[in-house]
Order: C-alpha cells, then sequence, then structure tokens
C-alpha cells in the first residue's frame, strides 16, 4: 500500500473512524427525517393552553389507538374491493418470439413470433365468492364499530387523565391556600409571643405546621406535574414544550354538581343496544356463520367461463407481416365445470373448523354481554355512591371551616391550645381534599356511565364538567 510520507496508519485509521461516524450520524438524521415526514398526523398547536375539548380532539387526530383502528378500517375496506373484484373476469396477454436458424450454407433461417389474449370468469363456485364477499363487507362493519369504540375509548382515557390532573391542580390549590393561612398564622403567632401573651412552645408548634405544610406543597406539585406528564403522553404532544391544561369553570366556581338520576335497568337496555364492541362481535358472529358456508360450498361443482384470441407471424412463410396475422388469427370460447369427488377430506375439515370458530364467536359474544351489564352495574353503584360521598364531603368541608374559626376565636382569648387549633386545621384541610376529590369521583364516575353504556359521543364529549 503507498501512503503519502509523515502519515502514520494510526493517523488514517483515526480519520476512516472519524468518517464512519460522520457517515452513521447523516445516515441517523436522514432516517429521523424521514420518520418525522412520514408522521403527518402530529397535531401543530397554535398555542400551549389546552382545554378539555382540545385535548379530546387532539388525542382523536394522533392517538396511536385511533389511528391504529382508522387504520384497520381502511385493511377491512381492502378486502371488501378484492372480495368485490373477485366478481370480475381477469384479462392477460401472452406473447412469444423465435430464432430459428437453417443447417448447412443453404439453410434458411427464420423467424416467428405469435400472441394472444385471455380472459377466464368464474360462473358458479357454490357461491363461495358470494360468501366471501358477503363476510367481508361484515368484517368491515365490524371493524367500524371497533373504530367507533376505539375513539369512545380515547376520548374515555385522556378524560380520565384529565380529570386526574385537575384533581392533582386542585389539591396544590389547597395546599398553597393552606400555606398562606399557616404563614398568616405564624405572623400572629411571633407577635403574641413577643407580647408575651403566648408561650414560646406555640410558636414553635407552627413553625413546624408551616414546614411540613411546605412539604405537602411539595409534594401535591409533583403530584400535578406527573398526572400532566401522563396526559401529555396520552395526547402524543412533544415533551419539552410546557403546556397550560385549563381547569373547567364548573370546577373553580365550587358550584354544586347536580346529575342526573339513572334507571339501572334503563342503563342496561341502552349499553346492550348502543356498545359499539357488541355490534362488532354481532357482526363477527355474523362473519364466522359466512366462513361455515363458504367451507361447505368447496363440495359444490365449480363452473367457469374463458375466451381467447391469438395470432402468429413466422418469417418462412408467405406473406407480409399483417397478412399473416390476419389469416393466422383465432379464436375460443369454452366453459369449463368442476366437480370435486375426493378432496383428501379438505371440504369436511374445513366446515368442522368453521364451525368450532362460529361457536367460539358465540361464547365471546355471550361473555362480552355479560361484562358489559356487569360493568354498568357496577358504574350505576359507584355513581350513586359518589354522589353520595360529594354531599358529605361538602356538609363536612363547611363544619370543619367553622369550627377552625370558633378555635381559632377561642386561642385568641385564652380560652383553648394551640393543639385544639392545629386540630381543626388540620380536620379543614383533609375535609377540603376530601371535597376535591369528590367532585373530581362524581365527573369521573359520570363519564364513567356514558363510557360504559356507548352514549359517549367523540365529537361533543360531556363529561360532567360543564
Amino acid at each position: 500500500m503507498i501512503r503519502p510520507r509523515g502519515v502514520s496508519v494510526c493517523r488514517y485509521g483515526r480519520l476512516a473512524f472519524a468518517l464512519a461516524l460522520l457517515s452513521a450520524a447523516g445516515s441517523r438524521r436522514a432516517e429521523a427525517q424521514s420518520g418525522q415526514a412520514r408522521d403527518t398526523a402530529r397535531a401543530v398547536l397554535a398555542s400551549d393552553t389546552i382545554t378539555l375539548q382540545e385535548a379530546i380532539a387532539i388525542a382523536l387526530t394522533q392517538n396511536t389507538v385511533a389511528r391504529f383502528a382508522r387504520s384497520n378500517v381502511l385493511l377491512d375496506s381492502l378486502n371488501v374491493r378484492s372480495a368485490r373484484n373477485a366478481f370480475l373476469p381477469n384479462l392477460s396477454a401472452s406473447t412469444s418470439a423465435s430464432q430459428g436458424f437453417g443447417a448447412g450454407s443453404q439453410g434458411n433461417n427464420s423467424f416467428a413470433v405469435s400472441g394472444g389474449l385471455n380472459s377466464g370468469v368464474t360462473l358458479y363456485n357454490g357461491r363461495q365468492n358470494v360468501n366471501t364477499l358477503r363476510q367481508a363487507q361484515l368484517n368491515a362493519l365490524a371493524g367500524g364499530s371497533d373504530f367507533g369504540r376505539a375513539r369512545q375509548t380515547v376520548v374515555f382515557t385522556v378524560a380520565s387523565d384529565y380529570l386526574t390532573l385537575i384533581n392533582q391542580q386542585e389539591q396544590l390549590r389547597v395546599q398553597e391556600e393552606n400555606l398562606a393561612a399557616q404563614q398568616q398564622e405564624l405572623t400572629q403567632l411571633e407577635a403574641f409571643v413577643k407580647q408575651g401573651t403566648r408561650p414560646i412552645g406555640d410558636l414553635y408548634q407552627q413553625q413546624a405546621a408551616v414546614a411540613q405544610t411546605r412539604l405537602a406543597l411539595v409534594n401535591a406539585r409533583r403530584a400535578s406535574e406527573d398526572a400532566k406528564v401522563d396526559l401529555i403522553g396520552e395526547l402524543v404532544l412533544d415533551p419539552r414544550r410546557n403546556y397550560v391544561f385549563v381547569t373547567p369553570a364548573s370546577v373553580t366556581s365550587g358550584a354544586p354538581l347536580t346529575g342526573p338520576v339513572f334507571n339501572l335497568d334503563s342503563l342496561t337496555n341502552v349499553a346492550l343496544l348502543q356498545r359499539g364492541d357488541l355490534r362488532a362481535e354481532n357482526l363477527r358472529v355474523q362473519a364466522a356463520q359466512r366462513e361455515v358456508d363458504i367451507a361447505r360450498g368447496t363440495r359444490l361443482p365449480t363452473v367457469s367461463g374463458s375466451a381467447g384470441y391469438s395470432s402468429a407471424y413466422n418469417s418462412a412463410g408467405d406473406g407480409a407481416f399483417f397478412t399473416q396475422l390476419n389469416q393466422r388469427r383465432g379464436g375460443s370460447f369454452g366453459v369449463g365445470v368442476s366437480v370435486p369427488i375426493f378432496d383428501r377430506g379438505a371440504a369436511s375439515i374445513a366446515t368442522q373448523r368453521a364451525l368450532i370458530l362460529l361457536d367460539n364467536e358465540f361464547l365471546s359474544l355471550r361473555d362480552l354481554g355479560e361484562s358489559v351489564a356487569l360493568a354498568v352495574r357496577r358504574a350505576y353503584l359507584d355513581y350513586n355512591a359518589a354522589q353520595e360521598a360529594l354531599t358529605a364531603a361538602s356538609a363536612q368541608q363547611r363544619a370543619a371551616a367553622l369550627a377552625l374559626e370558633a378555635a381559632q376565636a377561642r386561642y385568641r382569648v385564652g380560652a383553648a391550645t394551640f393543639v385544639e387549633v392545629t386540630l381543626a386545621r388540620a380536620t379543614l384541610i383533609q375535609a377540603q381534599s376530601a371535597a376535591v376529590n369528590a367532585r373530581t369521583s362524581v365527573s369521573f364516575q359520570r363519564a364513567l356511565m356514558s363510557y360504559y353504556t356507548g352514549d359517549l359521543d367523540p365529537n361533543n364529549a360531556r363529561l360532567g364538567l360543564y
């Protein structure tokens, strides 16, 4: 190997390694840009402030579950198109050419070419093509129902994550208000200690209470950020940006949540009629029945039609090119019948397999209907319990606020100890936290009810927050 003077082999190795790294980095950048170009469903947000309805719209556009379900619908439509095209005749063109060489010096070379068109169509095959088309159409309808249910699932998941974030943000607000009140109490207590009207031990206890509240505030802020991360992941947003998720006005206003009164029998009947997954499973039962008909159709005769046209030319023959093509043209038309006599049990095995799959589909439909009814019943009980818990939590919060005011007033005049004030404040914070959880639970259970009954409209979701 020839190399320039003064350049070592090690240096050549380092140069080659650097070039390889640059090439690999360029390839990775090209792949990343290609992948980014393919992801055309990523939402472009005009603002980092997102409401619940905007979050639902974003999820329906770019959530992975929704996009997979949409792709499955497109695949099912292609299957229907393929089954429909099976009724059409096929058409193929064929041609061949050959060069002949004569023996000896007196031999004549010849060139020959031939070509033709052939077409065939299935006239009857035991209705296999008819049943295949109907099966594909039923599967496409089932896929459409699955797609609608997948959209509902995406909406429900986003709403659940959004409600979790709202709950954590409200818990954070409670801790912020608690810290402000604790600091105000500490300032007043410092003045009392300087005046000598309160013991120094009460001041130390209040300082410890303020520190404990700061720690609770840190934990609440961390929980709020974690809930925001979960929602960002569900919406497939850019994790490097800082988003602000708007809390609905009905939550911040503190107005009482009034919900409808449900009837369990009506809810169950609505769910059995409207659930998309139930409709999809019912359609798959019908598609499985078509599979049985397809398997049985293999035992029947197959009738097919065919037609062809051909012509040829040979340089050794008499006549010009087009003259020979005209003289040698020919066509054919025929009808063929194929009767299965012995297929080594293939039709019988296919029929038995199809019947087993049909029975499995019936079992899946029965189990799904049972699980739907049980889920609706559980959601009904949880909704009523959440309503009662909200009433109790609201009453507890009002009573705890009055108890704290009374304890603070008694402490100022020396009729109560600081321990009583601390316990009253802790009771109020617990009651406020319980009230926040209860309000969120009512909204969540209302959304859960519409989801389990299949009444959730992805394009106009009403989740108890408006």
